[in-house]
């Protein structure tokens, strides 16, 4: 079993996902792109509940971007509508399961519903520990850095930070993702080797995995495919092989 090859003292911190497939599958199938979403939220309860129980301590995935906006208005109404069912649906699971919600992105672009339901699963599961979901939610990774640079530069406007005081700290209290460590392995499924405007300060020093699997498709045994990858690889962040060992 590939299970049995994971190296649990080698885990990725931080796992991000990039979960892409989801209209394509559909098509294959014949049926709506609404139901690749649809189909796409199951994938998504499997993967939360094995990186819980591999001991994974943080999972970031991409639910929907700033781009998304622009798909038809079908389409978008679906996704909101699967990701308020999916959060009321399995709170008690994340709970249960010790695992602690977070949300990044430009969060009052959503549905006054789905900002509501957000905020409850938030609070609701704030005092969790055993791992840090984190749902990228009209989220673009420009859109962020440009917010950053504009609460900095106010800030130095009015002398609460200096020039000379910025520094990779600095940028990272003030994006999204403050309260999260870098990102270690970012999975990419579909085919597609994009980043597609996804945490790109965040992943300076990631591993990249992409796999042609549709995300409705993408099970247990491929996210243990993509760690042991991971695992197999040598993370020098700049250094020589011989400096690190």
């Amino acid at each position: 079993m590939l299970e049995d090859k994971i190296n649990t003292n080698n885990l990725p911190n931080h796992l991000a996902i990039i979960m892409d497939g989801n209209g394509r599958w559909a098509k294959q199938q014949g049926f709506l792109r609404t139901l690749g979403h649809q189909s796409g939220s199951k994938s998504v309860k499997k993967i939360i509940q094995e990186c819980s129980d591999l001991g994974i301590g943080f999972l970031t995935l991409y639910a929907f971007s700033t781009e998304n906006w622009n798909r038809p208005k079908l389409e978008v109404d679906t996704l909101m509508k699967v990701l308020v069912k999916s959060l009321k649906k399995e709170l008690p699971t994340l709970i249960e399961n010790n695992i602690r919600m977070n949300a990044i992105g430009n969060l009052e672009k959503l549905p006054k519903n789905a900002q509501k339901e957000i905020i409850d699963v938030i609070d609701k599961t704030k005092h969790n520990t055993k791992m840090t979901l984190t749902l990228a939610l009209s989220y673009g990774s420009r859109e962020e850095i440009v917010n950053v640079v504009k609460i900095i530069s106010e800030k130095v406007k009015n002398n609460i930070i200096s020039i000379d005081a910025i520094d990779d700290s600095i940028i990272n209290e003030h994006l999204y993702t403050h309260n999260l460590p870098d990102v270690d392995l970012l999975i990419r499924t579909s085919g597609e080797h994009r980043i597609s405007n996804f945490l790109l300060w965040q992943i300076a020093y990631s591993e990249l995995y992409f796999t042609d699997v549709l995300w409705p498709d993408f099970k247990k045994q491929d996210l243990h495919e993509a760690i042991i990858s991971y695992q197999k690889r040598e993370r020098r962040f700049g250094k020589t092989s011989e400096q690190i060992k």
